[in-house]
């Protein structure tokens, strides 16, 4: 089943590579001491509240062990589990399942955990106007399983790739000697939509004069993000972005900025805490 948004080439992509580095030659334990007929049925159980996240890839990861697998998905992502839920009943040849489990319940505590982190944050801000962003601050090689998650979460993407959004942060400035240089070349080279991050009002000021699109408040604090808002008074819309928390989300919020990003909402997720339960069949 696929994942909405993720085409299935990067989805296969992903397991192929996840299988690769847990398996190696093959599950040496489990192909020595349990015998070769001997089938399994494990349940999917989650020890604590959650956002379900990744659970269609459930089955698309044990077929690749036993194509004879069954495997029922019992919550959709999205909705909310609690401690003792089942999430997914799996059936099988006992080998195929073990050589399986560990991949399949670390991808499922991955994903959950960034969709539940995400919530947390969506409903701290949930009556504002403000909208959540996602960043590129994925583990290499998960970015699209990890962009998903917080879709479930209720986030909004940021740009996945460097290729996908004009973002001018302050290295480039640097390198280019000013905002106004910046946004200049940048406009000659025919990029659309141009963010630009500023750390000042000034630097703000020089954005608007130069012509940006978007900008990024950068590291600032409430107080400063709202004399931002009123300084640019809704002429491009705003991004706050830089060591926001939970505890500080909705004071940046009610400064009435258009984004607010998140690098924590996928670099510093928590695996949520999930079993998988086995019975013999």
């Amino acid at each position: 089943m696929p994942l909405s948004g993720i085409e299935m080439e990067i989805i296969a992509g992903i397991l192929d590579k996840a299988i690769s580095e847990d398996l190696g030659s093959g599950d040496i334990t489990s192909m020595a001491v349990i015998p070769e007929d001997t089938k399994f049925v494990g349940k999917l159980v989650t020890r604590e509240h959650m956002i379900c996240a990744g659970l269609p890839l459930l089955p698309d990861i044990f077929s690749r062990f036993e194509p004879l697998i069954k495997c029922s998905i019992l919550f959709e992502d999205g909705q909310t589990a609690e401690v003792g839920n089942v999430l997914s009943i799996i059936e099988g040849p006992a080998v195929a399942l073990l050589s399986g489990e560990r991949i399949a319940v670390n991808m499922i505590q991955h994903l959950s955990g960034i969709a539940t982190l995400t919530r947390e944050y969506v409903n701290e801000i949930s009556d504002t106007n403000a909208i959540l962003l996602d960043t590129r601050k994925t583990i290499p090689g998960l970015r699209e399983l990890a962009k998903y998650a917080t879709r479930v979460g209720g986030a909004q993407n940021h740009r996945f790739r460097l290729d996908d959004g004009v973002l001018i942060k302050d290295n480039h400035i640097a390198a280019c000697g000013s905002i106004t240089d910046a946004i200049i070349r940048a406009k000659e080279a025919g990029l659309k939509d141009v963010e630009v991050e500023c750390d000042t009002l000034t630097q703000v000021e020089e954005a608007l004069a130069a012509g940006a699109d978007i900008i990024l408040l950068d590291n600032m604090n409430a107080e400063e993000c709202l004399a931002a808002v009123n300084l640019i008074d809704g002429s491009v819309p705003t991004e706050a972005s830089g060591d926001i928390n939970i505890q500080t989300i909705r004071s940046i919020a009610e400064t009435g900025v258009t984004y607010i990003s998140v690098g924590k909402l996928t670099h510093s997720a928590r695996a949520i805490n999930i079993g998988l339960d086995w019975d013999l069949n």
